[in-house]
Parts: structure tokens; C-alpha cells; sequence
């Protein structure tokens, strides 16, 4: 009984001091989450919708005392202006790199991406004024197969998020058709251009750290390609020549999706 007793006061005595001595002991904080550093190079791939406006324009000149004399050139005119919106897939890679100071960040990117946004437009069969019972048509059409932007980035980071704004130029080729006929004459004016343009992009987006060197992003882009012209003849309305003069303007929005891999 009394060694029973003897031990269990030394078992005692010996948790007590445990206990005291872990209570003594200095407490390690809780450890602070290791944020990514977003320095470096990355390279990833991008997919999502793209969506425009191709603002078209047929006109003509005034030929005193033949078929485009007022009031049919009045008309002819007023059919020229065309709009159509179409919208299309977009898929393709990009690159960059990236500079970091504290939460502010600083980086160039590069794209080039695939797509097909294609649209017409036509102002039916109209009537030429002056002429009874002959009518006009005024055509167009418009599309671009690749985009391509050199952009700068700036922004800022909390914790595993970048929330940025991105600009700079846009590059495309550019395909437009226009066609001018009538019913007072078999012959019909067309006119085509097709032909690299630079346009500016403006846009922003918001990218996370998902798994090591992985991010995922979310983007939108604004680009503006402006316009180009074409100019056709028709000569086979007396008195010839006719000149028309033609032009295609691009606005169109991206909103995408990317992923990255960061060296």
C-alpha cells in the first residue's frame, strides 16, 4: 500500500512538472500563409467569346445629267450605311512577364488568338427615285480569322489574388466586300480590301494562384481597329464612269479565360 502510494505521488509530481514546464515553454505564433510572388516569366492559354460591330458605308459621287443625279443619288446614299453584329469562339496562347514591388505590380503580354467573326448586310431591293419601276441593292460584308495584342499591365495583389489593368495595340486582317447593283442595267459595281490593321486595345481582368506555379484568369478586352476604305466603277451606265467609295469599321469585345504556368 505504501509503495502504491509512493508511486502514484511520484507519477504525480512528475506530470506536474510535464505540465509546468510546457506551460513555461514560449508559444510559436501561428504561421502567416506564403503569398506568391508574381516576378517572372508565365506562358498559358486562353479561350472564350468575342462579339463586334462592323459599321460598313457605301457612297457615291454626283454625276451632273446621268443616273446619279439628285434626287436618286439622295437614295443611293442614304442605303449605304450598314451595321451587322456577329459573334464568334476565341482560343489561343499567350506570354508575358511580370515585375512586383510590395501589393503593386507591373508587366508587358503578348496574345495571338484565333476566331472567325463574319457578318453581312444588305438594304434589299429599293427603288431608284426618278426611274419607275427600277430598283438598286447595296451589299456588304466583313470578317476577320485572327487578333494578335501587345499590352502592358499594372496593378495590385492581396494575398493570392492580382486585380490589374491592361492596354496597347491590336492586330488583325482585315476583309471587307461591298457590291452595288441594279435592276436598270445588268452591269454592278463591286469593290473588296482586305489587309493588315493596328488598332489599341483597353481592358482589365483579375488572376489567382491555384496550385503552385498555376494561375487561372478572368479578362475583358475593348478593341477599336477603325476603319479602312475601298473604291470601285461602274461603267456600264451611261454616262460612265460612276465612283463609289467604301469603308469598314471594327469594334468588338473578348471576354476570356486563361491559365498560366509561372517559371
Amino acid at each position: 500500500m505504501h509503495r502504491l502510494l509512493i508511486t502514484l505521488l511520484a507519477a504525480v509530481s512528475l506530470l506536474t512538472a510535464f505540465v509546468a514546464a510546457a506551460c513555461a515553454a514560449p508559444r510559436t505564433p501561428p504561421s502567416t500563409p506564403a503569398y506568391p510572388n508574381w516576378t517572372g516569366f508565365y506562358v498559358g492559354g486562353l479561350a472564350g467569346g468575342a462579339w463586334g460591330t462592323y459599321d460598313t458605308s457605301t457612297s457615291t459621287a454626283e454625276v451632273p445629267g446621268g443616273e446619279f443625279s439628285p434626287p436618286a443619288i439622295t437614295g443611293f446614299n442614304a442605303a449605304g450605311p450598314q451595321s451587322f453584329k456577329p459573334a464568334s469562339f476565341i482560343g489561343g496562347l499567350e506570354a508575358g512577364y511580370n515585375w512586383q514591388a510590395g501589393s503593386y505590380l507591373a508587366g508587358i503580354e503578348g496574345d495571338i488568338e484565333w476566331l472567325h467573326l463574319s457578318g453581312s448586310a444588305t438594304s434589299g431591293s429599293l427603288p431608284i427615285v426618278g426611274t419607275p419601276g427600277t430598283f438598286f441593292t447595296v451589299t456588304s460584308s466583313a470578317d476577320i480569322d485572327w487578333l494578335a495584342t501587345a499590352r502592358g499591365r499594372i496593378g495590385f495583389t492581396t494575398g493570392n489574388w492580382l486585380f490589374y489593368a491592361t492596354g496597347g495595340a491590336a492586330f488583325t486582317t482585315l476583309h471587307g466586300n461591298f457590291e452595288f447593283s441594279e435592276t436598270l442595267s445588268p452591269s454592278a459595281e463591286t469593290a473588296s480590301v482586305s489587309g493588315s490593321k493596328t488598332g489599341y486595345t483597353v481592358g482589365g481582368g483579375v488572376e489567382t494562384y491555384v496550385w503552385q506555379h498555376w494561375s487561372v484568369k478572368a479578362e475583358y478586352l475593348f478593341v477599336d481597329f477603325g476603319n479602312v476604305s475601298a473604291s470601285g466603277v461602274d461603267t456600264g451606265v451611261a454616262p460612265p464612269p460612276y465612283f463609289f467609295t467604301h469603308s469598314v469599321d471594327l469594334k468588338l469585345n473578348i471576354a476570356r479565360l486563361g491559365l498560366n504556368y509561372h517559371f
